[in-house]
């Protein structure tokens, strides 16, 4: 990060603070940043305001969950009424039965709904109800996907070049210490290609409990499934007493009624959460009552238990609600034409420049690659990230501009935005670009 002119003073002091009571300064890892991060104070509509007093407009949104942005006065209202009621109690209330009512009347298949505290949790959940439902230990996953915290579906999550294969189909581990049984458990598949995928689940279809893909994949590329990959993998599963689970944490906003349910498929078991919260901590499990039951604690100890002290918290719970209510059908059309129009005029800004690279993504999602690779699938996304060093300057240039991306030129659109938004994001990247393309290669 540039620090000029003392331009982020305050940050540089919160982060020695911070490295004080927390390994590295630091909560989450996806936000940490060299030498600091920048400390934001508030937000309003589609802006932050960082504790220097510094403008953003604001492309990161909570990593895609905030998707009307900041200070939507029907999530503030909701949340003030129920201040005032209490914060959390050891009791379901009647706002956890009107955000279930919300969800299942937006998406047919989703019949029934149990909430969680995160979407890492709410894969967690699914992965253990699949294993429930076909007594079957394993689980599949496409290569370089990210399905959160979960010790089996965090595998090979950032495979290296030499553990490529997918003949082998060996699971990586991506933290140490990952134990070698555990990753034993998981078939690795390849994103996008159903010949190499059959060979790979055809090896294993009696030992496999589900297979959890993403529509969407933000960390292989953000490059969409293709429709006849789905449509194999929806094949092969239910041939072969499978589940398969689609992983909508990030990509439930591409359309009013999911991700999945555009390309007409009907996953067994669908997880979400993020934009569901209304900003606050959610996850989420949904699919057919049929499917469902095996959470169900009303006729004894159920197959797979799911508790939790905040799970489906009122708060939560209310700002959902007004958030999904907000989010119709028009509200969700205009912003994935905007998406559209911004990945359009990145794309064009890019091809023009003498950095070159594209823009991936779909609905309100985008993510800038730079450089020659075409981003395809993990592997392209890998060797594209190679330019890590680049794109990390480019990003901070983007900053310097007022502009606010996801440190892998992730973006994700928010209600508030217009028109006016989308052209000063074109304004602002394309500075950005001019002057990284100016600096001299080595500091670029």
């Amino acid at each position: 990060m540039m620090t000029s002119h003392n331009k982020f003073a305050l940050s540089g002091l919160a982060y020695e603070r911070a490295k004080k009571v927390m390994p590295g300064g630091n909560t989450r890892s996806s936000v940490y940043e060299s030498p600091f991060p920048l400390y934001l104070r508030s937000g309003k509509g589609a802006y932050v305001t960082d504790v220097d007093e510094n403008c953003y407009l604001d492309f990161q949104n909570n990593f895609t969950a905030l998707i009307h942005g900041y200070g939507h006065c029907g999530v503030n209202a909701a949340l003030t009424e129920q201040i005032n009621k209490g914060l959390s109690f050891a009791n379901p209330t009647e706002s956890e039965i009107e955000l279930a009512e919300i969800v299942c009347e937006r998406v047919p298949f989703f019949e029934q709904v149990r909430f969680t505290n995160t979407g890492s949790e709410a894969v967690m959940m699914a992965v253990k109800a699949a294993r429930a439902i076909t007594t079957r230990p394993r689980i599949a996953k496409c290569e370089g996907a990210y399905h959160g915290n979960y010790d089996y579906v965090e595998a090979s999550f950032d495979p290296a070049p030499a553990d490529w294969g997918t003949q082998a189909a060996q699971a990586t581990a991506y933290n140490e210490g990952t134990p070698q049984s555990l990753l034993g458990e998981v078939v690795v598949i390849p994103f996008n290609d159903s010949d190499a995928t059959e060979r790979v689940l055809e090896r294993h279809k009696r030992t496999l409990a589900c297979v959890v893909i993403d529509p969407l994949p933000s960390r292989a590329g953000l490059v969409p499934i293709d429709p006849s990959y789905l449509r194999f993998l929806r094949d092969f599963t239910a041939r072969n007493g499978i589940l398969l689970v689609s992983d909508e944490v990030l990509s439930f906003r591409l359309s009013y009624r999911g991700a999945i349910a555009t390309y007409g498929i009907e996953p067994d078991l669908c997880t979400f959460g993020k934009i569901v919260g209304g900003g606050l901590p959610i996850g989420a499990v949904a699919g057919r009552a049929e499917t469902m039951r095996v959470f169900d604690p009303s006729r004894g100890k159920p197959a797979v238990s799911q508790a939790g002290t905040f799970t489906a918290n009122p708060l939560s719970m209310v700002a959902g609600a007004a958030a999904m209510r907000a989010l119709n059908e028009d509200a969700m059309e205009r912003l994935n034409v905007l998406g559209a129009q911004a990945r359009s005029e990145l794309d064009r800004l890019l091809a023009a420049s003498d950095i070159g690279g594209h823009v991936t993504g779909a609905g309100s999602l985008f993510c800038v690659f730079i450089g020659d690779t075409k981003v395809k699938d993990y592997a392209s996304a890998y060797r594209a990230w190679q330019q890590r060093q680049r794109l990390s300057r480019l990003i901070s240039l983007c900053r310097d501009e007022g502009l606010l991306l996801s440190r892998i030129g992730l973006g994700a659109l928010s209600t508030p935005m217009g028109d006016a938004e989308i052209a000063a994001l074109a304004s602002r990247f394309a500075r950005a670009l001019n002057r990284l393309a100016e600096a001299p290669a080595a500091v670029a």
